[in-house]
Order: structure tokens, then sequence, then C-alpha cells
């Protein structure tokens, strides 16, 4: 029998719920957020953070607009300890923060944890005891009524402890870990407990805290646990239901979004969702989630880059570059067909429109980034995407017939050098292949003058070195040229397509011309520049020339 066996696994068993409501509602109103980054995060990491990181990562947190900020586990950890202290003595937390700190179901840590928090103005003592079958059964084989009385005697201590430092605005918090795991009755039965301990009201609430410790099944039955959960707690309008969800499964994020539409009123998590195994569930994510469907997320992300910076530093762990709106590389696109779309929304999109932009969910402006790296180019990108990079960087627009011709150079250039080309790089090889191509083939000065409609064009071609004289006639300066440039080359010249704009918007931007021309049936493209369009086109068509 091979290792890899499937069948000594559980099957995932649903709730039988056919009044579900969760499906049929929307998030309108963001959750209560709790940062748990100096708390799970940190613990998860394999150098904790040091105090000045704990006091950076903090600062960082306020910055964003965390309300409330697990700070420590200062009972089991006298660096928590020693930071607690900190934050409260020296007075670092502002006035509309309040910290909260976990503590375990016992006594004397209970004590400790209090002293830590000791001239706090305000703040969330955050209880927890494992309730779940397999926990109970075979970690402290204990029976169910000894599970729930260790919940009580939790709850007791923690009102009685509180009782003695009346100055502080206490909020108490309670979480059956491994919630997911519990019997939901029992769960129930356990929480309603503390209830009875507590007994909160609608202006002094408590948090019930609902843990899927280790993600077991899918997010619909998370949902229709926390459904369930809020229709048979007691005092529901005087209990804030709260979520944290891992990431075993990879769906921490969408677990608490069902969580959310099943009725619990707020979410606990960590930034970019470091944690234990997989991870905590993302705040970024899901908070941009929510702005990206019209929602205030009460957060400010528009510093991600700070954010990133922040917290790679204390937790010398790098964001992927396809982390969801964070990553280096989630705005950009490599594929042509990509590149094409959203280079055409773009030069639709107007500033106070709703955001409908192909393949970006949204602005990437909008968290500190720019329209430049939306675009990034490889051998399997298009050219639309090689033509949003030379305008946004060179404002060289290229007509569509130029993109198709260049395009197939930078992929080229891709597969030679088996890499991303630079923006830099773009532009060198546009240069090199269409501007500077006259430099074996220039004018020396020439002359345009009319009689009866006619132009008459003379000029001095340098053509390697040689000096050869231009002379022709036509309906216009450029016909007139290219008459004159196909006799003395003894070539049939015929201009197919022809582009010009300016490089700027006042008097002394210099011109740019585009144009396809067909050389003995055989077409080229070319481009110029010059201070003025014809100097730019007559230059255009010579860069064609000298290519063909």
């Amino acid at each position: 029998m091979t290792r890899f066996d499937h069948r000594k696994y559980t099957p995932i068993v649903a709730i039988n719920k056919p009044d579900r409501r969760w499906p049929n509602n929307v998030i309108t109103e963001t959750p209560e957020w709790c940062s748990v980054d100096l708390r799970d995060g940190n613990q998860a990491l394999i150098d904790p953070m040091t105090p000045p990181q704990k006091l950076e990562m903090f600062e960082m947190l306020v910055a964003v607009g965390f309300k409330q900020i697990e700070v420590g586990f200062p009972a089991a950890s006298q660096t928590d300890f020693d930071f607690v202290r900190k934050l409260i003595v020296e007075d670092r937390i502002p006035e509309d923060v309040t910290i909260q700190v976990l503590t375990q179901a016992r006594e004397e840590l209970i004590t400790r944890s209090y002293e830590a928090l000791r001239g706090v103005r305000k703040a969330i003592v955050h209880v927890y005891n494992s309730t779940s079958t397999v926990q109970r059964e075979q970690v402290f084989k204990l029976s169910k009524q000894e599970i729930k009385q260790i919940a009580v005697n939790g709850a007791a201590w923690v009102k009685k402890e509180a009782e003695k430092q009346p100055d502080t605005e206490w909020q108490f918090q309670y979480s059956p870990e491994s919630f997911t795991g519990t019997e939901i009755d029992y769960a129930v039965e356990v929480c309603n407990a503390v209830v009875d301990v507590w007994q909160p009201s609608p202006d002094k609430k408590i948090i019930l805290n609902l843990p899927a410790t280790v993600e077991v099944a899918t997010p619909n039955v998370y949902a229709d646990q926390i459904e369930w959960f809020c229709d048979h707690i007691q005092k529901r309008d005087s209990v804030v239901v709260s979520l944290h969800t891992h990431n075993d499964r990879g769906c921490g994020v969408a677990a608490s979004e069902l969580g959310v539409l099943a009725g619990a009123d707020r979410v606990e998590g960590t930034l970019l969702g470091n944690g234990e195994r997989t991870g905590n569930m993302d705040i970024v994510t899901m908070a941009m989630n929510l702005y990206s469907a019209g929602v205030d997320p009460k957060l400010d992300l528009s510093i991600m880059d700070r954010i990133i910076n922040v917290v790679e530093k204390c937790t010398q762990l790098k964001v992927h570059p396809r982390h969801p709106y964070a990553g280096e590389l989630v705005f950009a696109a490599f594929s042509g067909s990509h590149q094409d779309a959203i280079n055409k929304c773009l030069a639709l999109y107007e500033e106070g429109q709703t955001w409908e932009v192909a393949y970006l969910p949204i602005d990437p402006r909008d968290v500190g980034r720019n329209y430049q790296e939306v675009i990034r180019i490889n051998s399997q990108s298009g050219k639309g995407g090689v033509a949003y990079v030379l305008e946004q960087e060179h404002g060289i627009k290229m007509p569509r017939w130029l993109q198709v011709d260049f395009s197939s150079v930078v992929q080229r250039e891709a597969e030679v050098t088996e890499a991303e080309v630079s923006a830099e790089q773009i532009i060198g090889l546009f240069e090199s292949t269409y501007l500077n191509s006259n430099q074996s083939m220039r004018l020396n000065g020439y002359q345009v003058s009319r009689t009866d409609g006619i132009d008459k064009f003379d000029a001095t071609l340098v053509r390697n070195g040689d000096d050869l004289l231009l002379s022709g006639t036509g309906r216009g300066v450029l016909e007139a040229f290219m008459s004159a440039l196909s006799e003395q080359l003894e070539r049939e010249l015929v201009i197919i397509e022809y582009n010009e704009h300016t490089l700027g918007h006042h008097d002394g931007s210099e011109a740019m011309a585009y144009v396809q021309i067909s050389i003995d049936s055989k077409r080229v493209c070319g481009a110029g520049r010059s201070r003025d369009i014809l100097g730019a086109t007559l230059a255009a068509i010579l860069n064609a020339v000298a290519r063909a």
C-alpha cells in the first residue's frame, strides 16, 4: 500500500442547516479588525522579533489604522511582559487604540497578565482553552464538563483581576481554541457558560472569538458554524462575535469573508498572512478585497510599500512576488493579449470614473504603485505592452503598424537574453532600430520651392560619406522628396503609412514621425525626431531606407 493514502483521513461533514442565510448576504460594512502580528505572528517566527522590531511593527500598525492590536502573551514571556510595560509606561498607545493580551485560562497566568497591564487606559484581556474533541480525548483526557469548568474558572479569574484595577476600561475576550474541531452545540454551551460569568450588556460587550485553529474544512462549513453559533449564543446583542482563521487549506481569507457574511462582527489576522504553518488570515488581502468592492476597509493600505518593508524587516520573511495586492508582480502583465487589453482600457479611463480596467481589479496607484509597473516585458509579451512602456516612459506613441513591427524586435531580445526586458532596454532597441539608421544616410541641407502648385525638392544627400545631389517634384514636399530619392537610389519608393505627434505640450517640444514605406514592394519601418514635423518625417524616411 502506498504511503500517500487518502483513506486515513476523515471526509468533511457539512452541517445540516437548510435555513442558512449567509449565501444571500453581501458585505457592505467592514468588520472590526484586530492585528495579531505581535503575538500570533511573532510566535510563528524562527527568530522572534526583538524589542525594537516589535516597537517598529506596533507603530506601523497604528499608522495603518488598527484600533485593536494584540501585543503579546506577557505571562508566558518576559520579553512580551517588558514590551507591554514599555508601551504603557512610555505612553506609546494612542487614545483610540486598544491593546490586547493573550493568556491561558490559568489563575497565575491571568494574574501575571494584569500585572503587565497595570496603568493602561483600556485593554482587552483574551483568555482561552481548547475545547476540541481530539484535545479533550487525547491531549487533556478530560470530560466535556471538566473542559467547560476550565473556561468558567478562567472567566471568573479574568473578572476578579479586572475589579482590582477599576480605573482601566476593560473588555473581556474568550476563545474556545480549535472551535472548528469542537461539536458546535458544545462550543455554544461552553461560551454560554462564560457569558453567564461575565454578564455583558449592549453597552459593555464581550468578545467571543471562534478560531479555525487548524483549518480542516471548506469555508462554507465554517460559515455554517458561525451562523449557527450566532443564532444560539446567549445575549447576542451584548456579544462581539470574532473570527480567527488560519490558512492550512489555503482558504483563510475566504473563511473569514464567509464568516462575516454569516454574522461575525470582528476579524483577527496578520498583515500579509504571517503565522504558524501556512499562516494566519491575511488582513491586507481581505481588506483590499472589500476596498475593491467599494467598501471602506477603515485601514490605510495606500502605504503598501512601507507595510511590506516593515513586515519583511521585522519578520525576516520575504513577501511573495505574486502575493495579492502587495506582491512586486501583482500588477505586472507579461501576456501580450493582457498587455494589449490593459493598454486600451487605460487609454479610455478618466479620473472620477468607475474603475473598469481589464486584468486589474484595482487602480495600482491606490496602493502606491505606478502604471509603469503594470506592464513588464518578456518573451511572451505583445505589442500593446511594448507600446505602453514607450508611451509612459518616453512619450513615444507608436501607431499600430509600428507596434506590430517593433514587438518582434523586443521578443527576439527577450529570447536571446532569457530575461525580462527593462524600459531602458526597450527605448535603446527602439532608437537603434528606427532612429539611428540614418547615420549612413542623411541630408546636408535642403530647399523647397513651389510653382503652380507643384513642389520642387533639392538637397544634398550624404550616403556613406559621399555627397549625392537630390532633386525631385511632386504634389507636396513628401512626394517631391520621395521622387528625388527614388531617382537617386534607382529604387521604387512609396509611403504606405505615416503618423506624427509632438513629444510635449509646449512650443519647443520636439516632433516624432513614423513611416512605413515600400521599397521595391518590400515594406520597412522607420522613425525620426526633429525640432519640426517636416524634419522628423524626412529623417524617418531616410531611417527606413537605410534599414532596407
